[in-house]
C-alpha cells in the first residue's frame, strides 16, 4: 500500500464518521441529506466545513 493510499483510507474513515454523526444529529431530515451529500461528494472540503458548520455545532 503507498502512501496515498494510506491518506485515502483515513479519508475514506474521516468521511464515514461524519456522515454517522451527521445521521445521528437532531438537525432535520432535509439538512442530513444536504450535509451528507456535501460531505459524500466533496471530501476534504466537505469535512473540514463540517467540522466548523456541521449540524449540531454551536455558532461562534
Amino acid at each position: 500500500m503507498e502512501f496515498t493510499g494510506i491518506i485515502g483510507l483515513i479519508i475514506l474513515i474521516a468521511v464515514i464518521y461524519a456522515i454517522v454523526m451527521i445521521v445521528q444529529s437532531s438537525a432535520k431530515g432535509i439538512e442530513k441529506l444536504i450535509w451528507s451529500l456535501v460531505v459524500f461528494f466533496l471530501p476534504l472540503i466537505g469535512l473540514v466545513i463540517w467540522y466548523f458548520a456541521g449540524p449540531g455545532k454551536k455558532p461562534f
